[in-house]
């Protein structure tokens, strides 16, 4: 990770934190370069969860509050989080870009407890059913948009074959599905052309190749409509345990003291 990019991002929080008198518990890239499959010119897609101070909680108006944070692309950083309450819904529903964030390897901030704390309770909330309908929603709305047709966006095969490969993870009882591209293909992907194929296609990106609009790619289309109508008919998979209210309400109320304690 280049170091001025990181502080420039470190630079962003202070400011993200500072005009919204919130606290940022957790800071994670997302996108290309969470996944394992950036080019040179890739955004930084950051992403986090903050806590406002306890009296913006108190408020009859609460529900018609925003509670997201979000601004726009600047030197190539992207910046958007959800407030504490939100994503704690979220996570009860087992909402599969959140759980990503939870396990994104380039975490740029992280305090309190929140992080480590949604982790271990991940298990008994995790519901592959959830999640699976969300990558089969996610892949037919990115083959629609960039794959059809003789000509294709090449560098978008990668935003089909990764809820794609999520699929077959959650087919296969792996968990909770990890945000490296890499594992994906690894735990389900055997043939080695298809293999091979992906391979050279991650190559060319991490080159900086032009992949924008060009011919199919005969192999990994043929792959991906196969594996699409195949998994469009699976049966839902089994769904998990919902993290109880009461206990996500006391985790609210733990972080929130711990993330002010001792403020003005």
């Amino acid at each position: 990770m280049n170091e001025q990019v990181t502080a420039s991002i470190h630079q962003a929080l202070d400011q993200v934190e500072a005009a919204g008198d919130a606290l940022i518990l957790l800071a994670v890239e997302s996108g290309s370069r969470a996944w394992g499959f950036p080019s040179a010119d890739s955004d930084y897609d950051v992403r986090f969860i903050y806590v406002r101070r306890p009296d913006w909680y108190l408020a009859i108006d609460l529900e018609e509050k925003r509670d997201v944070i979000e601004y726009p692309l600047r030197d190539s950083i992207d910046l958007c989080g959800w407030d504490l309450r939100k994503a704690l819904r979220l996570f009860r529903k087992s909402n599969p870009p959140l759980l990503e964030w939870l396990q994104c390897p380039i975490v740029y901030r992280e305090r309190c407890s929140l992080g480590a704390r949604l982790r271990a309770m991940l298990p008994d909330v995790y519901s592959p059913g959830a999640s699976f309908y969300h990558y089969l929603h996610m892949a037919r709305g990115n083959v629609r948009e960039y794959l059809s047709g003789d000509s294709v966006w090449r560098k978008k095969y990668f935003y089909v074959l990764r809820p794609l490969l999520a699929m077959r993870w959650i087919e296969q009882g792996l968990g909770h599905v990890p945000i490296e591209f890499a594992r994906l293909v690894d735990a389900t992907v055997a043939d080695p052309a298809v293999r091979e194929a992906i391979g050279e296609l991650l190559a060319a990106k991490r080159a900086g190749v032009e992949l924008d609009r060009g011919p199919r790619m005969p192999l990994l289309s043929e792959f991906i409509a196969t594996e699409m109508a195949r998994l469009g008919g699976v049966p839902a998979p089994r769904a998990s345990r919902t993290a109880p209210g009461a206990a996500l309400n006391g985790l609210f109320r733990m972080v929130l003291e711990e993330a002010w304690r001792g403020a003005a």
